[in-house]
């Protein structure tokens, strides 16, 4: 009896390859890079479950050209703002994707953006490599205090608490605004919920971690920074889209805002125009997650929810639970 085929769109860990081989017979795109709608409608034809990533959009047209015989595109990453729920509900197939293992890596990524910026990291290490740097001076490349200081938290889920957690280490004060509040989470840390005007208008630092949905879309934007301090830092590791990143670009520029740390954009992997040109913002390849143990495990969900669905069993996790 022939195994059940996977085609995986993009390069994961070999030890989640393995995985996949013990049983099934598995096709990976080796060149690492994203596929085109084209290549990927022809290389998911007869598939039993494709391993998908952020990169690849997953449309009706993509899901038709798999065949109704593909049972689970398999997301390797958190987020799935790039797969056509309804279709694949329409069609009766499985979406899932990797939460939970990745809050550690993504929340210690923001921490670290958010203490670069502030202390203007990246900026002294240009001017150090290219010889800008002569001798010690006492207002060189003055930064921000980030002990006793306001972190603002937008989206409570896993990933904002655990930043909130670090941030207790430097004695910061937590505000934080969500759908509803969470008093467990207010008695552990002693943060107080805010609305969104307040959020903007007390945060020293503010990091984002809602998810991008039609009403998060440019949750901040150009009214957004009018209300910001210009001594406030943004720090933006959920999805690119809930920043208007045209207006961040403006409100840099205007020092509006003391400076931004950036690891998503909102059209991946173009940037807005004269981001590139700024000093007073960080910006990283959407690499929160790049650790080697995050990324397996990412991989070993991946694997879980393929194995299990095609020997007739429920997936780990499942984001369009309706057809089960």
């Amino acid at each position: 009896m022939s195994k059940a085929s996977v085609y995986v769109t993009r390069l994961i860990p070999e030890e989640n390859i393995d995985a996949l081989r013990a049983e099934f017979d598995v096709e990976v795109n080796t060149e690492d890079r994203a596929l085109s709608t084209a290549e990927l409608k022809e290389k998911v034809r007869g598939k039993s479950a494709v391993v998908s990533l952020l990169t690849d959009n997953i449309t009706s047209e993509v899901l038709d050209a798999a065949g109704p015989q593909c049972k689970i595109f398999a997301n390797y990453a958190v987020g799935y703002n790039n797969f056509d729920l309804a279709a694949a509900t329409e069609r009766k197939v499985i979406l899932t994707n990797t939460p939970g293992v990745l809050d550690d890596a993504t929340a210690t990524h923001t921490f670290t953006l958010l203490l670069s910026v502030a202390r203007r990291i990246a900026e002294a290490d240009k001017f150090v490599r290219t010889g800008g740097w002569k001798g010690w001076a006492p207002m060189f490349f003055v930064g921000l205090d980030v002990d006793r200081k306001t972190l603002g938290i937008a989206g409570l889920g896993r990933i904002g608490k655990n930043v909130a957690r670090k941030a207790r280490g430097f004695d910061m004060r937590i505000i934080y605004n969500d759908v509803q509040r969470d008093l467990a989470f207010e008695a552990d840390t002693g943060a107080l919920f805010v609305d969104k005007d307040t959020l903007l208008r007390d945060s020293d630092f503010l990091t984002l971690h809602v998810p991008l949905l039609p009403e998060t879309r440019h949750y901040i934007g150009a009214a957004e920074f009018r209300k910001m301090k210009r001594t406030s830092v943004l720090i933006n590791a959920s999805r690119g889209p809930v920043v208007d990143e045209k207006a961040l670009v403006e409100a840099l520029r205007e020092k509006l805002i003391f400076g931004a740390g950036l690891d998503v954009f909102e059209n991946e992997p173009a940037l807005a125009p004269g981001l590139t040109d700024l000093d007073n913002v960080i910006i990283v390849p959407h690499v929160a997650s790049a650790t080697p143990a995050t990324r397996i495990a990412m991989g070993d969900i991946v694997v879980a929810n393929i194995r299990n669905v095609l020997n007739g069993l429920a997936p780990v996790t499942c984001v369009n639970p309706a057809v089960l």
